[in-house]
């Protein structure tokens, strides 16, 4: 597992395992807004570290070792589901960072089984309301949260996620990867992702099921323009192939018809 320090001139120094989501996607800055610092595969050293440069420049020192919070992170956050709301132990200031170390989980109301993706997270920060009996949770309607889920256009969703492989690739682009890169590295780049991808099936381990398919996706992004390939194109020609296909599921897989 990779983890990497990283710095926002004259705000902060972290530590993330992937900051594409940590970074970019919850903090809000674009990739030339912060500096990678230094990455290791150490949790030990990268914690320790963390600290000693957080000192060094002068920001807020965390209390607390990124190793522990890491390991809190990958525990699934307990959730009290009513009849009528759906109450997050967090304050307000504090649920999206929580709700986006446990995408991916399950909320099952009696209305209806949502899945927590960003869209989701969105909606419940923004609905959100602190409750009245402790000022450390906070809850949302699960029948308004079941209407927006039940009207939230699918196709709307795809559109606005329809760049994402033009951001990734940009990305590289800025970092030199379509430069200096190639994609026999790339490849091997991909198998370390899967073996991290079999680790966390193994522990049952969801964040990390995350982080792992999210960083395949974006390293088969870079070796398909490699090739001088758009991914876009190789899933369009893969979806053509198996729409046609005919079988069925023998020992939890899908086996297509030979004849």
């Amino acid at each position: 597992m990779k983890y990497y320090l990283y710095h926002i001139p004259g705000k902060k120094i972290g530590v993330t395992k992937s900051l594409a989501r940590r970074v970019e996607q919850q903090q809000g800055y674009d990739p030339h807004e912060y500096e990678i610092i230094e990455e290791s595969d150490d949790i030990d050293y990268i914690s320790k570290r963390e600290i000693e440069l957080q000192k060094s420049y002068g920001y807020r020192v965390d209390e607390t070792l990124y190793k522990q919070l890491n390991h809190n992170k990958n525990m699934m956050m307990t959730i009290n589901i009513t009849e009528q709301t759906t109450t997050f132990p967090v304050p307000l200031n504090k649920l999206k960072g929580r709700l986006m170390d446990n995408l991916g989980m399950i909320i099952q109301t009696p209305e209806n089984r949502h899945e927590l993706d960003t869209d989701l997270v969105d909606w419940i920060v923004k609905n959100a309301i602190t409750s009245q009996f402790n000022n450390d949770r906070c809850y949302v309607y699960n029948k308004a949260m079941c209407k927006f889920k039940n009207s939230f256009s699918f196709q709307n969703k795809l559109a606005s996620q329809s760049d994402i492989f033009t951001k990734i690739r940009r990305w590289a682009y800025e970092r030199g990867i379509y430069d200096q890169g190639d994609s026999k590295t790339q490849y091997v780049k991909l198998m370390e992702e899967a073996g991290e991808l079999a680790e966390a099936l193994l522990k049952n381990d969801r964040p990390e099921v995350i982080d792992a398919i999210g960083d395949m996706v974006v390293v088969l992004t870079n070796l398909a323009k490699l090739e001088k390939l758009d991914i876009e194109d190789c899933i369009d020609n893969a979806y053509e192939t198996i729409s046609k296909r005919k079988g069925k599921m023998k020992n939890g897989t899908f086996v297509k018809n030979t004849l």
